[in-house]
């Protein structure tokens, strides 16, 4: 047998590796994640969801997106965000007519065009599409409950989550939530004298998994600042913990989303900070790779010209991008 020495792969090699990784667009891993929950759900949960309901809400927000684009003159690659809505919807949203489902969608991607504010969409699309559907749609509802408290589920939706939030520079708003959100419920039960088994019971909910991963992460409907980032999810966090234990009212966390979100204006104002945005995925194009070597060459050069200090930038390869700091 003939044994074949395998070279460990060099320093730089690693570094264009990671660099390769982090540039992956974060809304292909939530596609292929709540894709997979949806799988989860419809084959081993019995979801009450049929397949032309997921397929009306796909059609309805896929469209939507793409008029309201070309009607408002945005970029076109928010057609990725639009599925991420869909997914989102169908997994949370219930309904027994087949109308439901796609006017949601439809009212919820329409309202990233004409909510806004400074540059970007006010609302996270699934959450407002979940609080049209429960405020203003008989015959909707949406079922938190349906995951189960299934620890090793939640565990596994956590898991998935933190990939997704860290590729979307938003890894810190999740678990921020999460600790405010679990100290609360850790002192109800100090002060109530319970078992701490009530506890494990409320943080093995994959509904709050998801809720704290793929929701409130959303990099285009959260404060630019990462320091008031950290404050909004403790204000989402109280508000979810009064709404559910102190008003005892059900859907704490959908409805501690929607009414904090008019907070990120304000707090945006207080602490100025880059805005986020989505890049398109980068091409592997060899011409239009050259292209943007050659474009970041030309600005290195010509800062050194005028004596300006270079960008900080960063090169992987087939792209360049110049990042600045905030």
């Amino acid at each position: 047998m003939t044994l074949v020495a395998v070279a460990p792969l060099h320093k730089g090699a690693w570094t264009r590796l990671a660099a390769r990784a982090r540039s992956i667009d974060a809304r292909y891993l939530q596609i292929g994640f709540l894709g997979s929950f949806l799988l989860f759900g419809a084959l081993l949960r019995d979801f009450a969801l049929r397949p032309e309901q997921v397929a009306l809400t796909f059609a309805a927000a896929l469209a939507t997106q793409y008029l309201g684009a070309r009607l408002s003159g945005l970029p076109g690659h928010g057609l990725l965000s639009a599925a991420v809505t869909s997914l989102g919807l169908s997994i949370l949203v219930r309904a027994d007519s087949l109308w439901v489902h796609p006017l949601v969608a439809a009212l919820a991607i329409a309202a990233k065009f004409v909510i806004r504010w400074n540059g970007k969409h006010l609302y996270n699309p699934a959450n407002l599409g979940v609080m049209i559907a429960l405020l203003t749609l008989p015959g909707a509802w949406i079922s938190p409950g349906q995951w189960g408290n299934d620890m090793l589920l939640a565990l596994w939706v956590a898991t998935l989550g933190v990939t997704v939030s860290s590729s979307a520079r938003r890894f810190d708003i999740a678990w921020a939530f999460l600790a405010v959100y679990v100290a609360l419920l850790s002192l109800r039960i100090v002060y109530l004298g319970a078992r701490w088994a009530v506890l494990e019971n409320q943080l093995s909910s994959g509904a709050l998994i998801l809720f704290a991963f793929f929701m409130i992460t959303d990099p285009m409907t959260t404060p630019n600042h990462r320091l008031m980032r950290l404050l909004y999810a403790a204000v989402v966090a109280v508000i979810a913990f009064v709404w559910t234990y102190v008003l005892f009212r059900t859907n704490g966390l959908v409805w501690a989303l929607f009414l904090a979100t008019p907070l990120v204006p304000l707090l945006d104002r207080l602490k100025q900070a880059e805005k986020f945005q989505w890049r398109p995925a980068l091409s592997h194009s060899p011409a239009l790779g050259q292209h943007r070597r050659t474009g970041l060459l030309r600005e290195i050069l010509a800062r050194r010209q005028s004596g300006a200090a270079p960008a900080p930038q960063s090169y992987t390869g087939e792209s360049a991008v110049v990042q600045r700091t905030p």
